[in-house]
């Protein structure tokens, strides 16, 4: 299961707290014969596709919540697709990471991020998957808060497309080969 946090409404859409979302559209957009899209799941307050990569079954996934309130709806998937922790991957936004990077690790600490740690909360393990993808720290004194509900800049804008397709790449090897090799592209990609 692929899970890209973000918060829902055209408001925050462009925002640097989207990323996730925007790694999820991408997965939508490759998928052959035609590009997937997102249907309304209630029992779990999602939006989900369920396709495949390759030969392996997956469900792409963005909650409808707001991102600090993610736990619930990647907790209720996770057991109503009977997805074991360790087969969840989570995508999102990270500060202390530089721009344009993508990391990818199995488990740890939130990070002071805060859909993570719904998350980590809800499902009661730090045991899942998460890619992170660098949007870097505020400039000068801005708010943390402000920063990320604040739109990609037109110089972002000019690596995202390359981030959210390596993020998209990285998901793809941690579903088909497993956790290492989605670790082992991002760190190729620098």
């Amino acid at each position: 299961m692929v899970v890209g946090l973000g918060n829902p409404g055209d408001k925050y859409a462009a925002s640097r707290h989207n990323a996730g979302y925007l790694v999820i559209d991408e997965l939508l957009a490759d998928l052959l014969p035609a590009p997937g899209s997102l249907a309304q799941h209630r029992k779990t307050n999602s939006l989900i596709c369920q396709t495949r990569f390759g030969e392996t079954p997956v469900v792409l996934a963005r909650p409808r919540t707001y991102m600090n309130e993610s736990g619930s709806p990647v907790a209720n998937l996770a057991k109503f697709f009977k997805v074991p922790a360790h087969q969840v991957i989570v995508i999102y936004d990270e500060l202390d990471l530089d721009p344009e990077r993508v990391r990818v690790r199995m488990g740890g600490g939130d990070h002071g991020h805060n859909g993570l740690r719904s998350i980590t909360k809800a499902m009661g393990t730090k045991d899942y998957a998460r890619i992170a993808v660098g949007i870097g720290r505020p400039p000068g004194r801005m708010d943390v808060a402000s920063y990320v509900l604040k739109p990609f800049s037109k110089a972002e804008n000019a690596w995202l497309p390359i981030a959210v397709a390596d993020a998209a790449d990285a998901a793809r090897a941690c579903v088909q080969q497993g956790v290492e090799a989605g670790m082992r592209y991002a760190e190729s990609r620098g």
